[in-house]
């Protein structure tokens, strides 16, 4: 949930980028081949793509925003997700995480006019409501993992992934 969490405001851009630059070279391929998913699920358009450099503070010539806007964006992502020099995997970061916010926006915003079963989709109304995240055990449409939370939402299903806030400490 916290890659979610970032992408929806919900949390302090700023801490995500402390807690993935903490993460050893492997987390950080990991999160960002997830973060991809997430993006690819999404289905982001040519214009939330440009959008998403905008908002990410990376300049247009950067390799990661050269990326986004050539070819497929499907198939871009992923490439994005695979750059190996630190200092791409933190701007990949930063992309993606920016594309993700403005193309499931797009999509949160469909799930109020026409429903969802998406957990993911209802973070800030659990917030509102003071319910935390919704566990799936609740009589919740949506599928949950065996640990009870949402599978696909910015948790590792090995768990080895530790987010802030998720009850192991950031690493």
């Amino acid at each position: 949930m916290y890659l979610n969490e970032l992408a929806q405001d919900l949390r302090p851009f700023d801490e995500g980028i402390a807690w993935f630059a903490s993460l050893p070279e492997d987390e950080q391929t990991r999160t960002l081949r997830l973060l991809a998913g997430f993006c690819f699920q999404a289905h982001p358009t040519a214009e939330e793509a440009v959008e998403s450099i905008r908002r990410s503070g990376l300049r247009p010539t950067h390799t990661p925003a050269v990326m986004l806007v050539r070819g497929r964006i499907e198939h871009q992502v992923g490439a994005i997700a695979g750059l190996t020099p630190r200092h791409e995997r933190m701007k990949a970061f930063r992309l993606l995480i920016a594309l993700l916010a403005i193309a499931d926006g797009r999509r949160r915003e469909g799930c109020r006019v026409v429903g969802c079963g998406h957990d993911w989709h209802r973070l800030t109304a659990d917030r509102e409501v003071g319910a935390g995240r919704r566990s799936g055990r609740d009589g919740d449409q949506g599928g949950g993992g065996e640990d009870g939370r949402p599978e696909g939402t910015g948790v590792d299903p090995g768990g080895a992934m530790a987010f802030p806030g998720e009850g192991v400490p950031a690493q």
